[in-house]
């Protein structure tokens, strides 16, 4: 019997072994979310000072793996044990081994999201590779969704090559057909892409930036251009639900930008695994 027949069988094993790889993600999605737009940054430093001839600022080494990870607080290097996501939180009572200074609940809570999110598709999809894929884009989404809301930026290293993996995903058929997946990306894109010069025209001001074109292209290329009207709908609704909350709990303008990302990617997600079993229930409740 091999692994994935075991796991066909004894179903709840594939559970429990998704939600331990969401909580190992998830610790990894920390990091990726907080080096990577300092990385970009430094990159787009190093550009333009190239192009403006100017003298080169040498940064220390920063990558998704150099420095070792430490405390903010006293610059305590975390050792191993100190790292095993969400366990080592709980004992240490979330505060640095070194100085007691308190560590975000951001950490733990990104483990446990992503170890939420990693059994929901588990047990949606079941053993096989529609869940491996599954699971591949729920932790890219998760962490598009994560960086857009603080740093307001999709990094093109993400997006793209998770719009190219999804077209390559669809040409076996994974989720939807090649040709539903292709002009998923295309019309994803430009559906926004009008929008956006439309805002323009009439306001004469940028109402989206360019990353919330790329992350719709990219869920049409993994859930097909069905996915698309029920990706808009759902985002724009959670989206003016939240800045209206905003707007009168924060007491924010309504010139004040917010990101659009983290709404389509939650949209998305949704409609991937569920988008089916909406417009089936839509066409009934229509009588159809």
């Amino acid at each position: 019997m091999n692994l994935w027949t075991f796991l066909a069988v004894q179903p709840v094993y594939f559970l429990v072994l998704a939600t331990v790889l969401g909580l190992l993600v998830g610790s990894f999605l920390n990091v990726l979310v907080h080096r990577l737009p300092i990385m970009l940054e430094r990159q787009w430093q190093r550009e333009a000072q190239e192009v403006l001839d100017l003298p080169l600022v040498e940064h220390e080494r920063f990558n998704l793996s150099l420095p070792a990870s430490h405390c903010p607080h006293c610059g305590h290097r975390i050792r191993p044990w100190e790292n095993i996501p969400l366990l080592s939180y709980l004992l240490l009572r979330g505060r640095c081994a070194a100085c007691k200074g308190a560590i975000s609940a951001r950490y733990p809570l990104v483990e446990l999201a992503c170890a939420g999110l990693s059994l929901v598709v588990a047990w949606h999809f079941g053993p096989g590779v529609q869940a491996l894929a599954a699971l591949l884009l729920t932790w890219c989404l998760l962490a598009l969704s994560l960086i857009d809301a603080e740093q307001q930026i999709l990094p093109d290293v993400l997006v793209l090559p998770m719009v190219w993996i999804g077209l390559i995903v669809n040409a076996f058929g994974v989720f939807v057909a090649l040709d539903a997946a292709l002009w998923g990306a295309v019309l994803g894109y430009l559906s926004l892409w009008s929008v956006y010069w439309l805002f323009k025209l009439v306001t004469g001001k940028e109402g989206m930036g360019y990353g919330d074109f790329k992350l719709l292209a990219l869920i049409g290329a993994w859930g097909g251009w069905q996915v698309l009207p029920v990706t808009l709908v759902l985002s724009s609704v959670v989206g003016a639900l939240i800045g209206l909350c905003l707007l009168r709990w924060r007491k924010a303008s309504l010139g004040t930008a917010m990101p659009f990302g983290p709404y389509l990617a939650i949209a998305g997600w949704i409609a991937v695994l569920w988008g089916d079993e909406m417009y089936a229930s839509y066409l009934q409740l229509l009588g159809f």
